[in-house]
């Protein structure tokens, strides 16, 4: 098999341990830029390694400064952030323009429609009080007149014998049937002894 060269022979090499290796190397020089802490005997250690006190922090890093973080914006940025804020708020305020505008529109039309309304519920009233009125006097002025045997007349008057009605309504034909059939041929009365 060496002829096609391939060498299976390897050797025992851990490729974690390799790796280890490697980072301890690179990370050799750092233990010398850090400052030793003292270990006091009311903090203790962690793995050896001292524990600093929590209020002797800011003394531990005394020696070492912290970068500043760039917190300002570009030119362009900020003035189109103001532009937007501004934009905003008189979409806002036009916003609130419009909807009192309708809100005093809705409520305008509710008032006359009430109006109507109430307008239309009075004629109504007194178109019917009037046609009571009316068929009062004339149900008091036929009641003079009643003759025995004309019952069935003022009844057939006082139906709709038009065939053509509302097709959702009942069926009523056989009641005006009879009422014709009584109409034309009333019963007699007799009387009880």
């Amino acid at each position: 098999m060496n002829a096609f060269g391939d060498n299976f022979e390897q050797s025992e090499v851990d490729p974690a341990a390799e790796f280890l290796a490697r980072e301890q190397d690179a990370l050799a020089g750092l233990e010398d830029e850090i400052p030793p802490v003292a270990a006091s005997a009311t903090n203790g250690s962690v793995n050896g390694d001292p524990v600093p006190k929590a209020e002797d922090d800011n003394d531990d890093f005394a020696g070492f400064t912290v970068p500043k973080q760039v917190t300002e914006e570009p030119e362009k940025i900020r003035k189109w952030r103001e532009e937007q804020k501004t934009r905003l708020e008189e979409k806002d305020r036009e916003e609130e323009r419009k909807k009192d505008e309708l809100r005093e529109q809705a409520r305008k039309e509710l008032e006359d429609w009430y109006k109507h309304h109430e307008e239309a519920i009075s004629k109504t009233k007194a178109a019917n009080r009037e046609s009571a009125k009316n068929a009062e006097k004339q149900f008091v002025a036929e009641t003079d007149e009643i003759e025995p045997g004309t019952e069935w007349e003022r009844i057939a008057k006082l139906c709709d014998f038009n065939p053509k009605t509302n097709k959702s309504s009942k069926d009523i034909s056989r009641m005006r049937s009879i009422i014709l059939q009584l109409k034309q041929n009333p019963l007699q009365a007799t009387k009880k002894v």
